[in-house]
């Protein structure tokens, strides 16, 4: 008894580690999204720094699920939860070094404006932002229907990367001499679009914790 009293405290205290390095990440890519809306390179620049922030509290999470796993009283459910604890965090990670990414290119990109719509840039940040949010707290409150809502939400991020990428080749088309910078926030589209199916791994790994099952939204045709 006393041995289970103690997991679930140690599953409290998971549950807390995640929702706060949910909160990093979710400040970095606001803070991205914002640097490059306001061309503040400062914000981009301290988002890069608080990047190892975001790798410390992997590594200190990472350290609670294999105290956790070695605990003699783990049952199936729990032990699931642990596993895909160490799952989501790798890819919180990335999604935290792909904010420090996108804000490196801002700065390279630095104060020049390029003559385009970036609203499908914007939506995708605000897209997959939400998806980040929601992924977290579906496996927090168990909530099977918000990771599928998750999963499903990255064809919409697809959708409109691929229109960013019209929007973009187009710009070249017309004018040459923005090519470089057309480039950039292409790749910065391609960050997003990355964070989307890290975020889609993430409502994957909530999937797997709750039910036994893994599947692959990613990939569809793995699962068939």
């Amino acid at each position: 008894m006393m041995m289970r009293t103690r997991l679930n405290e140690e599953l409290i205290r998971l549950h807390t580690m995640l929702e706060n390095m949910g909160d990093m990440i979710e400040r970095a890519l606001e803070g991205s999204v914002a640097a490059l809306a306001e061309e503040d390179m400062e914000k981009a620049k301290d988002i890069i720094r608080n990047d190892r922030l975001v790798n410390q509290q992997e590594k200190d999470i990472e350290t609670l699920c294999f105290k956790m796993l070695l605990m003699e009283s783990p049952v199936a459910y729990d032990l699931r939860n642990v596993s895909a604890a160490i799952k989501m965090i790798t890819d919180m990670e990335r999604i935290g070094d792909q904010a420090a990414d996108i804000c490196d290119l801002i700065l390279h990109i630095g104060k020049t404006k390029i003559a385009m719509d970036y609203g499908h840039i914007s939506r995708m940040a605000e897209v997959t932002i939400q998806m980040v949010k929601k992924s977290i707290q579906a496996f927090i409150k168990s909530d099977l229907d918000l990771a599928k809502k998750v999963c499903e939400s990255d064809d919409e991020v697809d959708a409109l990367f691929k229109e960013a990428k019209h929007d973009l080749v187009e710009l070249i088309r017309h004018d040459v001499t923005l090519s470089e910078q057309a480039i950039d926030m292409l790749m910065i589209a391609k960050y997003f679009e990355r964070i989307g199916d890290h975020a889609t791994n993430i409502g994957e790994w909530v999937i797997y914790a709750i039910t036994g099952e893994h599947k692959d939204y990613n990939n569809p045709v793995a699962d068939l």
